[in-house]
């Protein structure tokens, strides 16, 4: 292989893992609503309740660096909003929900309405404002708590 040939061949290369970085950048952490969502209770994933109005629930691993970032967004916001709660279920005690809700990678978070329906799925570390933006179409905008 002569010089121009290799040269190709490695400037190929970085062209397509620049291109998968960016795809990959451009997908991970943002809202994807469901459709015909199914149903979780709050003894599924062995919490004492859900949320009133809505329930953001993440499933984490002990070591997700993303998992500890992605908690704190998600506990602002089940704070900051009227009837919504954060649920953090971790797989390494139950790889059970891992399989049951096809859990690829962590932090993957479910968005559920107020009667447990899975309405959004956020693979990867959650974007604040998409959340609070899918939160503001699943509630409507009159949501924040009182001070």
């Amino acid at each position: 292989m002569d010089g121009f040939t290799a040269g190709a061949v490695l400037l190929g290369l970085v062209v397509v893992a620049t291109a998968a970085g960016l795809l990959w950048r451009a997908t991970t952490g943002r809202v994807r609503p469901t459709r015909g969502g199914e149903r979780i209770a709050a003894a599924d994933v062995g919490a004492p309740s859900l949320g009133e109005r809505a329930t953001l629930l993440q499933f984490s691993t002990e070591y997700c660096a993303p998992c500890r970032a992605t908690a704190r967004v998600l506990g602002e916001i089940g704070s900051d909003l009227e009837g919504v709660d954060h649920l953090e279920v971790d797989l390494t005690d139950r790889p059970d929900l891992a399989q049951r809700f096809g859990i690829l990678q962590t932090p993957t978070t479910l968005v559920l309405d107020g009667s447990g329906t899975v309405r959004a799925r956020i693979g990867g570390a959650a974007r604040a404002g998409d959340v609070r933006s899918m939160l503001d179409d699943l509630l409507g905008r009159n949501h924040v708590r009182s001070a």
